[in-house]
């Protein structure tokens, strides 16, 4: 009869388990020092990918400066109103009571006026500043156990980024709703623009003066050329109309202040008093060409992005450059710049298109 073998080796249960600890330290010091460049890794990727988050913070950080600017100025106007008139008051010996009283009454209104517009500067400062605190809290919850997560709600901020550049409101509107993000991405920013952009394509450039009057300290600032154009297009429009006389009034009160350094471009605008929207001249016909109001709207998208420290391009566009740049492919050769980003826009558009209930629209 054989024996049976026996369970532990060589019967000696002490050396079994000493060994069998010293196997388990030595797999588990092994995995941590696997673990650990993984680990850090990822804290550097991480550490790098927030530099890219420049843009995430400005924007709402213009806005809110931009709201706070704007209800300066209105107060300022709404308080020099009101002293204005109270020095009137004071000035005035021969008041009666009634008058007074009238007076008072209209000063109180105005105050009451001011009262309200103050209040409502208020609560749009202090949703820019949650904006802004938002996207602070957001960018400081990311870490390297839920980058995942993190990198899912970027990329969808990264699309959002993209159909809002590209004029598909509504469903850059739906994503964000759908994915609670709402405070992360510039929506309300792109409706402002939406304003403009929609006027110009209706060949009407009232919105985007009251733009340019709006933001004129910072356009000055930067030397743009855009309220400039904006003059130029109304001109050549009257003399479109044949209306002569009225684009002569319209270029003295608003072009001639341009004269000191534009001088070379209002003077080929004027010559078109003589040569008429009609004219087979290519130096001027191409004044009288719609596709100037196509022009007008990339201007102000490169002037708004501009100010609010956008980037030109969309955040689409740069990221998948610099993956296909880092990309390697046997055949690096036989992509030219077209075909790559056709691989790369096709997937994006069946994200799009696959967004139930989304409806495309211009913004």
């Amino acid at each position: 009869m054989e024996p049976e073998p026996s369970p532990l080796p060589n019967g000696d249960s002490t050396a079994s388990a000493a060994a069998t600890t010293t196997a388990a330290a030595s797999i588990a010091s092994a995995v941590a020092a696997n673990a650990a460049p993984i680990q850090s890794t990822r804290i550097n990727h991480l550490a790098e990918s927030l530099k890219l988050e420049h843009q995430f913070l400005r924007v709402p950080f213009e806005h809110f400066k931009k709201s706070m600017r704007s209800n300066h100025r209105i107060a300022e106007k709404e308080m020099s109103t009101v002293v204005a008139s109270v020095s009137e008051a004071v000035n005035r010996d021969n008041m009666s009571q009634e008058e007074a009283v009238n007076h008072l009454t209209s000063l109180v209104s105005k105050l009451q006026g001011l009262k309200r517009k103050l209040e409502e500067g208020s609560k749009s400062e202090n949703l820019q500043a949650q904006r802004c605190r938002a996207r602070l809290d957001h960018l400081d919850a990311a870490e390297a156990e839920n980058l995942s997560e993190w990198n899912n709600t970027r990329l969808k901020r990264i699309l959002i980024d993209y159909l809002l550049r590209l004029s598909y409101y509504d469903t850059a509107v739906k994503l964000a709703e759908c994915s609670h993000i709402e405070d992360l991405v510039d929506i309300e920013v792109f409706h402002e623009a939406k304003k403009v952009i929609d006027a110009l394509h209706n060949k009407e450039v009232a919105p985007a003066l009251a733009w340019c009057a709006e933001n004129k300290s910072r356009l000055k600032k930067s030397k743009s050329k855009f309220e400039f154009q904006l003059r130029l297009q109304e001109f050549v429009e009257l003399v479109r109309a044949d209306n002569n006389l009225r684009a002569i009034t319209y270029a003295r009160k608003y072009l001639a202040p341009w004269g000191a350094t534009h001088m070379k471009e209002l003077q080929r605008v004027m010559a078109t008093l003589a040569f008429k929207s009609n004219t087979e001249c290519a130096t001027y016909k191409v004044l009288f060409e719609f596709k100037q109001w196509d022009f007008l709207v990339d201007q102000f998208k490169q002037e708004f992005c501009r100010l609010y420290g956008m980037t030109l391009e969309p955040l689409l566009n740069i990221y998948l450059q610099a993956g296909l740049s880092a990309l390697k492919t046997p055949y690096p050769y036989y992509f030219n710049q077209q075909e790559r980003f056709a691989a790369c826009y096709v997937p994006a558009l069946f994200i799009i298109l696959r967004l139930e209930g989304c409806k495309l629209g211009k913004f």
